[in-house]
């Protein structure tokens, strides 16, 4: 790449930025990023040298956001989630393969107006999700994943988190704040499960969306631990089994039990051998025997004391030196972490359960019986907490 981009920096130092960094080129505010560095002034040798670097996606004017700009993004990040949710219901990415599809035909097959559609996907595209392309859109990665046959498709859980009963919840963060109560409640005086239970539709698209969810998460978990020292894995709510599926394929010698509620398990094809199915409720029901206990993103939605008591169970029904581990979006103390948090604002809102660190599953664990709690990172955003049978 011809041409020179010359900075000022914010510490007094002058230089040259490499032809790899990431060049801001949008003039017109008071702070500016050039890589990591914060710059305050640019020289480009020619204007020609200008127009190339603004040519280049990948290194498009970045800046940091002036305050008043944080709080308005954040302000109005609803709207584009509202946006992601409607797309999501309606399945438009369903009607795009790997050409663009004009707005008039997505319009058309989805019965909406293309007009309206076509500002809705222009908010998106500037997000990352779906490409204009003339006049139509094309898929970028992240769009792909709203397509409801992908394998490790996002279309269920946007739908979900987009249902009426969420975003009323949300709507009324307020309550839980003052109370500490889940502000679903107000929604169902029974929570979320309750709920779910009077409005089987909605319970499909939640069951639809943990599996979806969980998907994207499962490769980055198997490849973070070995499985294969059990002869017997026990998934804990388990939901559709798509975890412990994933696992038998990668340890052919394993037997695994997949354990959740009666309307959960009823529901469900078991086709695979060496896969069985065990109903029950672990707040009542005798837990299986096993040598691994797992439990995926189930503890997050109890508060501390119905977890000891599904910790508890784990550890009457499993033999010394079984192992438990659980597997969450467990926060690091010392580390902001954007998912986590807003996943622990979630379960405030619809649970009542949250999100935890290393040092309080710790805490809960030894409480239940268990020793050696050790904490595992993955590649992807969750973590695994192993501890032992004592």
């Amino acid at each position: 790449m011809e041409g020179r981009l010359h900075v000022a920096h914010t510490d007094g130092t002058e230089g040259e930025a490499g032809p790899d960094d990431a060049y801001v080129i949008e003039p017109g505010h008071d702070a500016w990023v050039v890589g990591d560095e914060p710059v305050v002034a640019f020289e480009f040798e020619s204007a020609e040298t200008y127009a190339r670097l603004d040519s280049i996606p990948e290194r498009r004017a970045r800046r940091r956001p002036q305050p008043h700009e944080t709080i308005w993004m954040l302000t109005n990040a609803v709207v584009a989630s509202s946006a992601l949710h409607a797309v999501a219901e309606l399945g438009v990415a369903d009607h795009i393969d790997d050409e663009p599809v004009s707005i008039k035909q997505l319009a058309a097959a989805c019965t909406v107006d293309p007009g309206a559609l076509d500002r809705v996907l222009c908010l998106l595209a500037a997000n990352g999700i779906f490409e204009r392309q003339d006049d139509g859109y094309g898929h970028t990665d992240a769009s792909r994943l709203l397509h409801s046959d992908h394998p490790m498709s996002m279309r269920a859980y946007s739908r979900m988190i987009g249902l009426p009963v969420m975003r009323a919840s949300f709507g009324r963060l307020d309550h839980s704040i003052r109370t500490g109560s889940p502000s679903i409640e107000l929604a169902d005086d029974g929570g979320l499960w309750a709920y779910l239970l009077q409005h089987p539709e909605e319970r499909e698209i939640f069951g639809q969306a943990m599996t979806g969810k969980a998907a994207a998460d499962t490769a980055a978990v198997l490849s973070a631990y070995d499985f294969s020292r059990f002869d017997t894995i026990a998934d804990i709510g388990g939901g559709r089994g798509h975890l412990l599926r994933a696992m038998l394929d990668a340890v052919p010698t394993a037997e695994g039990i997949l354990f959740d509620l009666p309307d959960v398990i009823a529901s469900l094809e078991i086709d695979r051998d060496r896969l069985t199915a065990n109903a029950g409720d672990f707040f009542v029901d005798p837990l299986p025997t096993a040598d691994a206990y797992v439990l995926m993103e189930v503890l997050h939605d109890w508060p501390d004391a119905e977890t000891a008591a599904i910790l508890s169970a784990v550890r009457r029904a499993a033999s010394p030196g079984a192992r438990v581990l659980i597997i969450e979006n467990v926060l690091v103390d010392v580390a902001a972490d954007l998912r986590g948090h807003t996943l622990d604002v979630i379960m405030l809102a619809i649970t009542g359960g949250r999100e935890r660190t290393g040092e309080q599953f710790a805490k809960l664990l030894e409480a239940a019986g268990f020793t050696e709690s050790t904490l595992i990172h993955t590649s992807g955003p969750l973590r695994i907490v192993e501890a032992v049978v004592s």
